[in-house]
């Protein structure tokens, strides 16, 4: 049997959230390894010393570390859905630099010696309040499915929301709400957020999707 691509993955991060969406989508087969971030298997960290995930190990060794890389390889592979027709790297360059850094001090606010991450909270609704107006016509920002750039936003924009569920809930962003809401109930969100236990190695491969 052909040797898959190995994916290293953990259920709840924002990251591999992504690039395990953007590879069930295009159809290419994985084998995924569950990671528990306090215990990394030694076979990941030798692959990619940073010791994040996702990582993408091919057949042929080459290493992707990266979530955006893996995505794009994975539709690169097959894009039945047309996910790299929209590819907005100004909006993802936004999401993952000025929008993330403010999810973090808004989650994790001891984690930077803050008293409360409120100010951080607010810094991001201006991210949020484009991408609501770029909702207000169209359900996706890719138009009416979503695409490579919805995807890559969402898994931060789910953490965001999930912080503070009632107050988000009360905030004047329909189209990002229900832009939200639409992909949280998908049946993609559904299949790649199946739980896995912890890879050890020598468990028979767990093949994805």
């Amino acid at each position: 049997m052909t040797a898959l691509p190995i994916l290293y993955s953990f259920r709840r991060c924002p990251y591999a959230m992504r690039a395990r969406m953007a590879v069930a989508v295009s159809g290419v087969s994985v084998e995924l390894r569950e990671v528990v971030l306090r215990d990394k298997p030694s076979e990941m960290l030798e692959a990619s010393p940073k010791g994040t995930v996702p990582v993408l190990v091919q057949p042929d060794g080459r290493v992707l570390e990266e979530s955006l890389d893996i995505m794009r390889w994975a539709l690169s592979q097959g894009d039945p859905e047309g996910w790299l027709g929209h590819h907005d790297q100004n909006l993802v360059s936004a999401s993952d630099g000025p929008f993330k850094q403010a999810l973090d001090r808004y989650k994790y606010p001891h984690r930077y010696d803050l008293t409360d991450g409120n100010a951080h909270r607010d810094a991001a609704l201006g991210h949020l309040g484009a991408l609501n107006d770029l909702l207000a016509a169209a359900p996706y920002l890719a138009g009416a499915r979503p695409a490579f750039t919805d995807i890559a936003l969402f898994p931060f924009v789910r953490q965001f929301a999930a912080t503070d569920a009632a107050w988000f809930a009360d905030l004047p962003l329909p189209g990002l709400q229900r832009w939200l809401s639409a992909l949280v109930g998908s049946d993609l969100f559904a299949a790649i957020m199946l739980r896995y236990p912890q890879w050890k190695a020598g468990d028979a491969p767990v093949p994805f999707p």
